[in-house]
């Protein structure tokens, strides 16, 4: 596998260190910390830049300055190193030489729709379960953030490797899907002439009248005696469908729907229970059962069986984690709400009780949206109908963008949704500006075949002619797509994609304003032509993972 330029200085960087306590400059004992190679903020500081000096600067009692200056002089004579500069207090950048940046086309036109991938899950089996909503409503604007979290999450870690199933958990067991089925009868009798209160937070959504209708429609009024676990059953039935069609028209596909009912019909509620009883992590108090998870970091012991013999939420997760590691997943990633917070060293300390490793199981957490049209927020709320659906967003706006600003903030910081913006055609957009990239260069691509041009092959090309500034940048920041990825997947934070997709369109956009691509040099129109189909393929890609189009025409 090549290395991107990025892993070669970490090398050669680490190596430089090596270097210099062999010579005796640094001890011998050093430890060598983690080697961090950035991309400046602006080009004025190099294609890439290290901090290793500050992390040097106790061990070896010198400044981050002085120990930058060693380390700089040990990588001087590296070929793929133009130049380098020791800035401010000790920071090293870098400037990398053109023949490495060209060479990057290269790998470009080899990998094509692979090209920023890696092999670094190494086919590790891994499930993202993620969204998980009650199936008592609707999908709302607040529950897309999570469901393309989710889903990006699960397509960044199958570009890097991984073997990824996506899991939706359907919660259809507890009391919130009995007051479902009990607000179900309530609406059917209605239509049969009856009237009846609505159970205490019943679902009131008029979503329940069109589920009404449409059981009436099928049965007339044979159901009129059947019990509430009848109408739950429906009611769910064509909640989950309206779900599943939702989720297909943003563009999200689950492998797997896992009903909490399943734990209960395998048992494997009461197979927990009896392993964690027989490793004496449980006992007996106030009538109830508990659990002993302050032995594993939680602040409190938890409740697993009530003292009216139900079991609690907490157990039901438990098993549904038992299960995932019972179905062979070496890697389970969950993605919660962030009002789940409370729930997450409870369930760590179960999993470790279990003898489950530690860093197996990872829990992230997301916020939900604030839905505004124009300055005037919107407001959502299940049960009293006074909510805008995801669905209705999408035909609002479109799958792509809203995608897109799904993804623009870190998944644990506040989302602020603008619908106007998301919909305006304008360099303020920033899908808009990202997928008018794309298409821009597909249109020089249709003016160039009109030309009788085409695009050579990369060993037929100068590409020295490709001298520029921009073009440079351009090449060093096209080359870091598989650290971004790669960062994105151990970190899970897919909004480092739209970041990198916003900056290096910024960057074409201003080179297309600046230079031609099609002229009367060959020589440099071909390696223009060239340099703008790699990052074509570089967007398609990027946008890919977002599970968003790349227009050819906008």
């Amino acid at each position: 596998m090549n290395l991107t330029i990025k892993q070669q200085l970490g090398i050669k960087i680490r190596d430089a260190v090596k270097q210099a306590v062999v010579e005796g400059i640094f001890p011998d004992d050093l430890l060598i910390p983690e080697v961090q190679v950035e991309s400046p903020k602006t080009s004025d500081f190099g294609d890439f830049a290290t901090n290793i000096a500050f992390s040097l600067t106790k061990i070896l009692k010198k400044s981050p300055r002085d120990i930058a200056i060693i380390i700089a002089k040990y990588l001087e004579q590296e070929k793929i190193i133009k130049k380098i500069e020791v800035a401010g207090a000790g920071f090293i950048n870098f400037w990398i030489a053109e023949a490495r940046l060209y060479e990057i086309l290269g790998e470009i036109e080899i990998k094509q729709e692979r090209y920023g991938s890696s092999n670094a899950g190494q086919g590790k089996k891994t499930i993202v379960e993620f969204l998980s909503a009650n199936p008592t409503g609707p999908l709302h604007v607040g529950h897309g953030r999570g469901a393309v979290i989710g889903d990006v999450i699960g397509n960044i870690l199958e570009f890097c490797g991984y073997d990824v199933t996506r899991e939706y958990y359907i919660n259809d067991v507890g009391n919130q899907m009995v007051k479902l089925g009990a607000s179900l009868r309530v609406r059917y009798l209605e239509l049969l002439g009856e009237s009846l209160p609505l159970p205490e937070e019943g679902y009131q959504g008029e979503y329940m009248i069109d589920i009404a209708k449409k059981l009436y429609e099928l049965e007339k009024d044979s159901c009129r005696n059947k019990d509430v676990m009848y109408f739950k059953d429906f009611a769910m039935s064509e909640i989950l469908e309206d779900i599943k069609q939702s989720l297909l028209s943003f563009g999200v596909n689950f492998n797997s729907w896992y009903a909490e009912s399943t734990l209960y019909q395998e048992e494997m509620t009461k197979k927990v229970l009896d392993k964690l009883k027989d490793m004496g992590y449980t006992y007996d108090a106030n009538g109830a059962l508990w659990l002993k998870t302050t032995a594993f970091g939680d602040d409190k012991d938890r409740v697993l069986i009530r003292e009216n013999q139900i079991p609690t939420y907490f157990t039901g997760d438990i098993a549904y984690h038992c299960s995932k590691y019972n179905r062979g997943y070496e890697i389970l990633i969950d993605l919660w709400g962030a009002d789940h917070h409370g729930y997450i060293n409870r369930l760590k300390a179960a999993c470790l009780a279990l003898n489950y490793p530690e860093e197996s199981l990872v829990i992230l957490l997301y916020q939900l949206v604030s839905l505004s049209r124009g300055n005037q927020p919107v407001s959502m709320s299940t049960r009293q109908g006074e909510f805008v659906t995801l669905s209705e967003v999408i035909q609002e706006v479109g799958k792509d963008a809203a995608r897109f600003f799904f993804c623009m903030r870190k998944s644990d910081a506040h989302l602020d949704f603008d619908l106007e913006l998301s919909k305006r055609q304008s360099q303020e957009n920033p899908v808009y500006y990202v997928q008018y990239a794309h298409a821009r260069i597909c249109s020089i691509f249709r003016k160039a075949k009109e030309s009788g041009l085409k695009i050579k092959s990369y060993e037929e090309i100068d590409l020295s002619v490709l001298n520029l500034s921009e073009e440079l940048i351009l090449l060093s920041k096209m080359s870091t797509l598989q650290d971004e990825v790669s960062g994105c997947a151990r970190l899970f934070e897919p909004h480092r994609l739209t970041i990198y997709l916003m900056e290096i369109v910024s960057i074409f956009h201003s080179y297309y304003n600046h230079q031609r691509i099609i002229s009367s040099e060959s020589n440099l129109t071909d390696a223009r032509l060239f340099l703008i189909n790699g990052l074509r393929i570089v967007l398609r890609n990027t946008l890919s993972l977002l599970g968003i189009s790349a227009p050819e025409e906008m």
